[in-house]
């Protein structure tokens, strides 16, 4: 893999295990994220998965997935 930054094409994120939520709609559109060999997670969108992969640190994660829990983004699927 070379070098990788925001936007990538996912497709150029060889050897990466997406994973999606078990709870993806049927039609299985959802948020993908895998762990990249520096640690860091690459997101793309399942609709798209050739698609651009955008590249987070593991604490940008962490502050996303305890925001969700707490609820604060609650409001844009209400």
């Amino acid at each position: 893999m070379g070098r990788v930054y925001n936007g990538i094409p996912a497709t150029e994120l060889e050897g990466v295990v997406w994973q999606k939520s078990e709870l993806s709609n049927s039609q299985g559109d959802c948020v993908e994220l895998a762990r990249l060999a520096d640690g860091d997670i690459a997101v793309r969108n399942s609709r798209f998965p050739d698609g651009p992969a955008l590249v987070y640190t593991r604490a940008e994660i962490a502050a996303l997935l305890h925001g969700v829990k707490a609820g604060e983004f609650d409001h844009f699927v209400a």
